[in-house]
């Protein structure tokens, strides 16, 4: 004589175990994931002013952080104006790309913070030359910046 409460206990598990199989790939994965993630790091740019890196880089995504208008070998405030400023920005941001075989053109999104949105086309007129597949972008003004700058930018990159 056949036991069904045996086969349908079995049924009733299968779910349960697939369930458990499928939370221990994710767990394997998140794992490689977290042990593949690299702090970026170049003298091509320069350096945190805190406690943080240049950016992580993690299954071919780059994170940069934030980059300000500071001069790589100085570490000073390199320009007056919004133009100056946004052009050693975007130098800054393509070493850091560069030290880790990205370009401008990888870029999937920017985050922008200007100290006055009086500054917006000046900023616009450097960024544009810097981003023409124009990546995704936010860009919003804030009180205040380090070392009172007129902007910063933090970029999201794929390197493949």
């Amino acid at each position: 004589m056949y036991d069904f409460t045996t086969t349908i206990g079995i049924i009733e598990c299968l779910p349960k175990i697939y369930m458990i199989e499928k939370i221990k790939k994710v767990k394997e994965r998140g794992e490689i994931i977290m042990n593949n993630i690299k702090t970026i790091c170049t003298e091509k740019a320069p350096a945190a002013i805190g406690p943080y890196s240049q950016g992580k880089c993690v299954g071919g995504f780059l994170f940069l952080s934030g980059q300000i208008p500071l001069d790589p070998v100085t570490g000073e405030v390199a320009g007056n104006t919004i133009e100056e400023q946004t052009e050693q920005i975007m130098k800054n941001i393509a070493a850091v790309l560069e030290s880790e075989g990205a370009t401008m053109d990888q870029v999937l999104k920017t985050t922008c913070f200007l100290t006055s949105m009086d500054n917006f086309a000046a900023f616009n007129e450097v960024y544009g030359k810097y981003f023409p597949s124009k990546p995704g972008r936010s860009c919003v003004a804030v009180k205040q910046l380090p070392k009172e700058v007129l902007a910063e930018v933090e970029v999201i990159a794929y390197k493949g």
